[in-house]
């Protein structure tokens, strides 16, 4: 992971003209808790997971209310997504009080991307090892932006970073298209979904897992646990039940010869193998 000496500063270059710094503020990201985000036309939602660090402590907040129309979900070093959500609060303030009207959310996120590149080229400050899923509701629309250490934004449909972001990548990239006409329900649904993905085995609770809407008409705000995990147990009953119905038939037709044929050792098998991808 070290670069020898030309990590030792973030203003020096290496002889393939890299920064280093700013790749391990980047590699921070990826290490942290994952955040997903989805917008449709009329509605953004944000989804974390949620990680303790002991069983004995709670988890940290991965999801912050910047005004009434924005909201961020970060991934990466905690202490840093506080003090830019702490930033872009009092952005949003300045802008409230000077011009009377909602601070533009595409604005906001340029403002937040040239404060992460000043700590790109000053020797005295380091870059900020946070990722940032701004979401937000302005007179052109809905929008999602991800904000990185280096200094780069990019609008996206849907977008998942943190740690074991892949799988959920994997599966809003698969169903990406239908997320526009999407209604709230749906997209939280999906990001639900996203979320179970990145958990990569582990149950999907409303413990692990935190969810925030906005949308029209509908100001920024974070769901409480009680209507999350009644929305989890809902689609946890539907993927559980489907599965048996499509392999009841196939079980039925084959382990019949093979129990007569064959003896009871090998029709036990297709029950096994029947069962494994139920478990899983």
């Amino acid at each position: 992971m070290f670069r020898n000496q030309y990590d030792t500063d973030v203003t020096t270059w290496s002889p393939a003209g890299r920064l280093f710094q700013v790749e391990y503020a980047m590699e921070a990201v990826k290490q942290g808790s994952a955040a997903i985000g989805l917008r449709s036309k009329t509605h953004v939602v944000l989804a974390c997971v949620n990680k303790a660090n002991s069983e004995l402590s709670s988890h940290q907040k991965k999801i912050f209310k910047v005004d009434n129309h924005i909201g961020v979900a970060i991934a990466g070093l905690t202490a840093d997504g506080r003090v830019l959500s702490r930033y872009m609060r009092s952005e949003c303030i300045n802008y409230n009080y000077t011009y009377e009207s909602p601070l533009p959310v595409g604005r906001l996120v340029v403002q937040l991307a040239d404060k992460a590149q000043v700590c790109t080229q000053r020797s005295w400050k380091r870059p900020y090892g946070v990722g940032l899923l701004v979401a937000g509701l302005d007179e052109s629309g809905a929008h999602l932006y991800y904000n990185c250490p280096g200094g780069n934004y990019f609008e996206y449909q849907a977008f998942a970073i943190g740690s074991r972001s892949q799988a959920a990548k994997t599966y809003l990239e698969r169903s990406f298209d239908n997320f526009m006409g999407s209604s709230r329900e749906d997209l939280i649904k999906d990001a639900l979904i996203a979320t179970r993905e990145s958990l990569q085995g582990e149950k999907l609770r409303s413990s692990v897992c935190t969810i925030a809407v906005v949308g029209v008409g509908e100001p920024f705000h974070i769901l409480d646990q009680e209507t999350v995990q009644h929305l989890i147990d809902s689609f946890e009953i539907v993927r559980e039940e489907e599965p048996p119905a499509e392999e009841a038939q196939p079980a039925t037709e084959q382990d019949a010869p093979t129990d007569q044929a064959s003896g009871p050792d090998q029709g036990a098998a297709p029950g096994d193998r029947g069962a494994s991808p139920m478990e899983i």
